[in-house]
C-alpha cells in the first residue's frame, strides 16, 4: 500500500531548571496519522458489487483488512476496508448509488490507534497485558531464559533482512533424548498485534502453571513447545516507530519503490496460484520467489531440519475469530479434514467455555477465500499433520486496533483452545 497520509513527528517539550530558561525539543520519529479516516463494512450481493469494489481499489487507495486484497472479494462475504480521509465522500457517493449494505466499524482510525493503549501510563518493563516493543520483546526472551533455565533455552534460528535476530524459545523439561514437539509462531503479519501478545502470554503462563497445572506439566515433560514470539520482527518494529497500519516485511524489491512482501504467501504451498499478487506494492505480494523472504526461508529451514520431532505447527493472526487448517491453496479436503476438523471443533468449543467468544472452524479455502503460501499449508504438506492458523478476536469493532483491555481475555481463552489441541497431539503421536 502506498500512503497518502501527511507525516508528521511527536515531540517532547522539557522544560530545565529555572534558572535556565530553555525549551529543548526531542524529535523522535517520524509517524504516520490516520485524522479523519474510518473503517467500513461493505456487504456485495451482486457480482456488480464486487466489480464495483474491485474497481474502487484500483483508482484510490484502500486498505483491505478483510479479506487481505481486493482480489479475494466475492458476492456475499464481508468487506472491511480502511478509507483515507480524501475518498470517504466518493466511497458514500459510491455506495449509495450502488445501494451496497454497508456500515462504519471505525469512525476514527486515528481515535481508535490512539485507544489501543489504556490509560494507565505505558511501563518501559515488559507487561503481558500490553503491547510491548521489540526491544521490550528481546529483553523479555533473554529474561525469561535465564530465569527459568530448568525449562527454557533459547536459540537464533536467523537474522531478519534488516539484521535482527529471530529467536526461538524451547519450552520442556530438559531430558537426554529428544522429545516431540509443537511449533508456535505469532505476528506474522506486522500489524496484527494481539498475535505476539499471545505467545509472551503463552510462555508466561506455561512456566508458571508448570508443577502445579497437570495438563501442562505433562505436556512440558513429555513435549517441548518452540515458541517464535515474533516471526516478522521489522515489520513488528515499523508499526511501533511509522507505520500502525504496515503488514509485510520490509525488504526491498527489485524493481520497485514498493517495500516488502506478505510472508504468509511466500511459502512453498500453492505458492503464488490463488489469493496472492505478483505485484510488490499489493498487501498479498508473494515475493520474487517461494522463500525470497529470510525470515520464511530462516523458519521454513528450522521446521524442515526438526520435521521428524515436529508434530504440531501453530500460527497466531488476527482477527476474524476463526480457527482453520489445511488447505487454503485449493477447495481439495486434506487427508485428515474428519480429525483436523474434530479436533478444531472442540478446540473452539473449549475457547467459548470462558467468555463466549465464539470462534467459525474449517479449512482455510472453503471457510474464507483462497490463498495459497500459507505457512500452515506448507507445514502440513511437509508432513506436520496438525496444523492450525488462529485468527484472534475480534470481529471487526477494533479489528487490528483490539484495545489493551482485550489482551487478557483474548490470551485467557486461546490458551484453552492451544490446550486443547495440544492435549490430542500428546495422545495421538504419530
Amino acid at each position: 500500500m502506498s500512503v497518502s497520509q501527511t507525516k508528521k513527528y511527536h515531540c517532547v517539550v522539557k522544560r530545565l531548571p529555572s534558572s535556565t530558561r530553555v525549551f529543548v525539543l526531542y524529535l523522535r520519529y517520524p509517524s504516520l496519522y490516520f485524522n479523519s479516516e474510518k473503517v467500513f463494512r461493505v456487504k456485495p450481493v451482486l457480482d456488480e458489487h464486487v466489480t464495483l469494489i474491485k474497481d474502487l481499489a484500483q483508482s484510490i487507495e484502500v486498505d483491505f483488512w478483510t479479506p487481505e486484497s481486493a482480489e479475494q472479494v466475492t458476492a456475499g462475504i464481508n468487506v472491511d476496508i480502511r478509507v483515507p480521509a480524501m475518498y470517504l465522500d466518493l466511497v458514500y457517493t459510491m455506495l449509495q448509488q450502488s445501494e451496497m449494505e454497508h456500515e462504519v466499524l471505525i469512525e476514527d482510525v486515528q481515535g481508535a490507534v490512539d485507544g489501543q493503549a489504556d490509560t494507565r501510563p505505558s511501563p518501559r518493563a515488559h507487561s503481558y497485558t500490553k503491547y510491548n516493543t521489540w526491544s521490550v520483546i528481546e529483553s523479555w526472551i533473554n529474561s525469561i531464559a535465564s530465569s527459568s533455565a530448568n525449562l527454557v533455552s533459547t536459540q537464533s534460528i536467523g537474522r531478519t533482512y534488516e539484521g535482527r535476530t529471530m529467536t526461538l524459545l524451547k519450552l520442556g523439561k530438559k531430558t537426554s533424548s529428544q522429545k516431540p514437539a509443537i511449533f508456535l509462531d505469532c505476528g506474522i503479519h506486522a500489524r496484527e498485534w494481539i498475535s505476539p501478545a499471545f505467545c509472551q502470554w503463552f510462555v508466561n503462563e506455561a512456566l508458571t502453571t508448570y508443577g502445579s497445572d497437570a495438563q501442562m506439566t505433562s505436556l512440558l515433560d513429555q513435549m517441548d513447545v518452540f515458541v517464535l514470539p515474533l516471526f516478522n520482527v521489522d515489520g513488528y518494529h515499523y508499526t511501533h516507530t511509522s507505520n500502525r497500519m504496515w503488514r509485510k516485511t520490509r525488504s526491498r524489491n527489485s524493481g520497485s519503490s514498493c517495500v516488502g512482501t506478505d510472508p504468509n504467501r511466500n511459502f512453498d504451498a500453492g505458492w503464488c496460484t490463488v489469493g496472492a499478487s505478483r505485484n510488490p506494492c499489493s498487501e498479498t505480494y508473494c515475493g520474487a520467489s517461494p522463500e525470497s523472504e529470510i525470515e520464511v526461508k530462516n523458519v521454513a529451514n528450522f521446521i524442515r531440519q526438526n520435521k521428524s520431532v515436529i508434530k504440531a505447527y501453530l500460527t497466531i493472526h488476527s482477527y476474524s475469530q476463526l480457527l482453520l487448517f489445511p488447505y487454503s491453496y485449493t477447495y481439495n479436503l486434506s487427508a485428515h479434514h474428519n480429525e483436523l476438523m474434530s479436533i478444531a471443533e472442540g478446540a473452539s468449543s473449549a475457547l467459548r467455555s470462558l467468555y463466549g467468544t465464539r470462534y467459525t472452524s474449517g479449512p482455510g479455502a472453503a471457510t474464507i477465500y483462497l490463498a495459497a503460501g500459507g505457512s500452515d499449508d506448507w507445514s502440513y504438506d511437509l508432513g506436520v499433520k496438525y496444523s492450525f492458523t488462529f485468527e484472534l478476536r475480534d470481529t471487526g469493532r477494533y479489528g487490528f486496533l483490539l484495545p489493551e483491555s482485550q489482551i487478557k481475555p483474548t490470551c485467557e481463552e486461546t490458551m484453552l483452545a492451544v490446550k486443547y489441541i495440544a492435549a490430542h497431539v500428546q495422545k495421538n503421536l504419530y
